[in-house]
């Protein structure tokens, strides 16, 4: 079957040597995704989900059961006082201007003590001019990079929290810079170590990516908000659209008036009838996540191993789903995702070609064969066209088609010369 879809023997041989490596820390992800299942099943049952929530409401949306019950399960999952689950929010990048927007104040200030947000929000906050930006709302600016060896710099961060500091952005994954993703326990480190001295900021996560990684979510650990798209791990794979904002009663309703209107708030927003999407979705969301979770470790070690740089590296522990190889020219960059979208189960019979996009300022290539259009949850990959040319692997919906993609990206590599076929020979492993 393999040889049918276009894999030669030396590349399939090669990871199969590579996968006889990782029975272990496919169990160990095997076992995170029942903890995290039973919780999940857990909130759904507790929260008296009936066939009734799956049916969804038109025009107003009114007393609409199915959208309430779904936010009361998302704030049981998430360990947070409510949530705002809706698919009126487009995407990731909308939930985190959305969170941004309805909880700053002109006169305040954003900090984000993580170095760089991901490239999207750079016009949200102002950082590259752009219409409607907080910056044209008086809301200024302050970021203190991580370390060179990847810590938080705490002495810059305790002199950047100022009297105006009124909210704290935490991304957790990458995005598109090669440091390490935050783990939960780091996160919960900062958030007290910033309230520490400010007890009053707004702690908010940038949650995208790595929901249902580890057992425990930045809700657990003192996060007043925790932000993400349901086109990525929490929506399973079914979920059409939407995005989702946890945390303190408070900083929910904010962002609901903000969403729609004051006055109005969580109680209108129909949910269209795609509900059952939702909650399927979210039922789906461990077991999926770790199949991209198996699909990322996968490429960190069949990569490492041909010599390109990959973080996290092959036996690092994982706190998102995203997985970045560095392969230093944009050749390297443009195969893996040809390999990628050839891997597809829709349009793989097209080439991604590097573009312009709204919200980055480099061009991007993007491969995504996906059901959803630009579900990142479905196998993925994509990358800017700019030094030092890594790309940024992602998804699956099943383990299988995880490893096929893997598969399919080093043959691309292979037959475009970036890769050399005697690097195959197994016995190097």
């Amino acid at each position: 079957m393999y040889a049918g879809l276009g894999i030669e023997n030396a590349v399939y041989e090669f990871g199969n040597a590579v996968l006889k490596e990782l029975r272990d820390r496919f169990q160990e992800i095997d076992e995170i995704s029942e903890y995290n299942q039973m919780k999940v099943v857990g909130a759904m049952q507790e929260c008296r989900v009936s066939d009734a929530c799956l049916l969804g409401t038109t025009g107003y949306g009114y007393d609409d059961l199915g959208r309430d019950t779904l936010e009361a399960v998302y704030a049981k999952v998430f360990h947070t006082e409510d949530a705002l689950v809706r698919p009126q929010i487009t995407c990731g990048t909308h939930a985190l201007a959305l969170a941004l927007m309805s909880n700053l104040r002109p006169g305040d200030e954003l900090l984000s003590p993580v170095g760089k947000p991901y490239d999207t929000l750079e016009e949200v906050i102002g950082i590259r001019p752009s219409k409607g930006s907080l910056a044209e709302y008086g809301v200024t600016y302050g970021q203190v990079d991580l370390l060179a060896d990847g810590g938080f710099d705490y002495e810059g961060i305790r002199a950047a929290l100022r009297e105006r500091t009124r909210l704290v952005t935490i991304q957790r994954s990458k995005g598109y810079q090669t440091r390490p993703t935050l783990s939960v326990e780091r996160i919960g480190e900062l958030i007290s170590f910033v309230k520490g001295i400010k007890p009053d900021v707004i702690c908010m996560v940038d949650n995208c990516y790595g929901e249902f990684v580890e057992i425990r979510e930045p809700g657990d650990v003192g996060a007043d908000m925790v932000v993400g798209s349901l086109i990525k791990n929490p929506g399973g794979g079914l979920a059409p659209i939407g995005g989702y904002i946890a945390g303190k009663r408070s900083c929910v309703e904010n962002a609901a008036f903000r969403l729609t209107s004051p006055g109005l708030g969580k109680e209108v927003g129909a949910s269209l009838g795609i509900l059952k999407d939702f909650y399927q979705g979210l039922f789906l969301a461990p077991s999926v996540t770790a199949s991209a979770l198996k699909g990322a470790v996968f490429a960190a070690n069949l990569y490492e191993k041909l010599g390109f740089a990959v973080i996290p590296d092959g036996s690092e522990s994982r706190h998102d789903i995203i997985q970045a190889i560095t392969f230093g020219t944009p050749e390297g960059v443009t195969a893996f995702c040809e390999g990628i979208q050839a891997a597809a189960p829709v349009d793989s019979h097209v080439k991604p070609q590097a573009a312009d996009m709204p919200g980055y300022d480099a061009k991007v290539i993007m491969a995504a064969g996906a059901f959803v259009s630009g579900s990142s949850i479905e196998l993925s990959a994509d990358a800017p066209i700019r030094p030092p040319y890594a790309v940024y692997f992602q998804g699956g919906l099943t383990w299988q088609h995880a490893k096929f993609g893997i598969l399919k990206s080093l043959q691309a590599l292979v037959d475009s010369g970036v890769v050399d076929r005697k690097d195959l020979n197994c016995s190097i492993l």
